[in-house]
């Protein structure tokens, strides 16, 4: 399989034009102008702000909501590291929610019984490839005054049953651009908001804190008499060096392009999956459900491994599935406050017992395949496993 086959649309012609442009402006502006124009615009959002790393926003987000230290920011349990990294990074300490047992997602249930007088913002993560019920959480969120930042790493132009895009929702939301995702820079990460005093506040926390940054541009040398007069005073807030590169940006502009096709083909492998197991009648898997209106944009193929009941073991599963072609399988990460930098400084709080379960359980399938004919590989491949266990119990 040709493993650049996702960068072969616009992503050479950017680089060349920012390289020959020697890093300055173009007749369209910067091309990271351009991505944040075009990624609000495909997200019916006013603002965006292109950052250096899906993390850097999550901090951005979180500063601009004034979380310092003594706050509490409330996140699923079954969730990435980093979304506890930057509330550490905050000087707030991260609370654990569960998570619901069929869609594996934030339980808004669980989350209005971890506020306290603390809480300050709660971060839904859209794990996955699909959406939280947000409804739910912002009904949460408002009857308490808490902010929402929406974590979208993992979900790209995935819609609710009222056909709103992930992301748009909450005060923020948070995409990132690292090389396993929907689109990729290699690296890199962006904001939306509707906000303008947010927008303006995470612009400058993530592009070092220049006064004459606005919540719609990063461009701080607008008046260059002024910009080079000594004295300039340039920075008016205490910040963080999170800029998106330039090349990073005319890859992710390329990329933003082809968003479309990308998120098409990761739904057909998913659904294509979900068909297998459908097909098979043998629960040996149970799918991540897909509640009905959502689209699901498949980052991975989530399923629960029901093996042990049948006395089939989940690496036994695995390797089958290899030895027929398949694409690695992959577990669950650790629940965040069972990463060693968590537990082992008893930093974060929160039973989230459904979570500690489906962590043990959660088989992830890759999704990233290049058209319909790779994608039937994967689908055979799984067909052949399921079909070798179920005629062994």
């Amino acid at each position: 399989m040709d493993k650049g086959w996702r960068f072969k649309n616009n992503e050479r012609t950017y680089l060349d034009k920012v390289l020959s442009g020697g890093f300055g402006s173009g007749d369209s502006g910067t091309f990271v102008t351009q991505l944040e124009a075009l990624f609000a615009e495909k997200h019916g959002q006013k603002y965006a702000i292109g950052c250096n790393s899906g993390t850097s926003t999550l901090h951005a987000a979180l500063e601009a909501f004034g979380v310092g230290p003594g706050d509490e920011v409330i996140i699923p349990s079954l969730t990435v590291a980093m979304c506890g990294f930057v509330i550490l990074q905050c000087g707030a300490t991260p609370v654990y929610a569960d998570v619901k047992e069929d869609t594996f997602l934030m339980d808004a249930a669980d989350v209005e019984k971890k506020i306290t007088e603390k809480t300050k913002a709660i971060m839904p993560v859209h794990m996955y490839g699909l959406m939280c019920d947000m409804d739910e959480i912002m009904d949460v969120a408002n009857r308490h005054g808490l902010y929402v930042l929406e974590d979208c790493a993992q979900c790209f132009l995935a819609h609710d049953r009222k056909g709103r895009i992930s992301g748009t929702i909450g005060h923020a939301g948070s995409w990132s651009f690292e090389n396993s995702k929907h689109m990729s820079s290699g690296d890199g990460g962006i904001l939306t908001t509707d906000d303008a005093i947010l927008s303006d506040h995470m612009r400058k926390f993530a592009w070092l804190g220049y006064k004459n940054i606005t919540e719609s541009t990063s461009n701080n040398r607008l008046d260059k008499a002024m910009y080079q007069s000594p004295t300039w005073k340039r920075h008016s807030i205490n910040s963080y060096n999170y800029r998106l590169p330039e090349l990073c940006a005319a890859v992710a502009l390329a990329q933003l392009e082809n968003l479309d096709k990308f998120c098409e083909l990761r739904h057909m492998m998913g659904t294509g999956y979900e068909r297998v197991i459908k097909e098979n009648k043998f629960d040996i898997l149970v799918p991540q459900k897909t509640p009905k209106g959502y689209k699901n944009s498949y980052y991975t193929f989530a399923a629960t491994f029901e093996g042990e009941k049948y006395g089939i073991e989940w690496h036994e599963f695995r390797e089958k599935y290899m030895s027929y072609g398949g694409d690695g399988i992959f577990g669950a990460l650790q629940l965040v406050g069972n990463e060693p930098c968590f537990k082992y400084n008893k930093i974060g709080w929160g039973i989230t017992p459904t979570a500690s379960k489906l962590q043990q359980k959660l088989m992830l399938f890759t999704t990233n395949q290049p058209d319909e004919k790779e994608i039937q590989v994967q689908m055979d491949c799984l067909d052949k496993t399921i079909k070798h266990f179920k005629v062994t119990v």
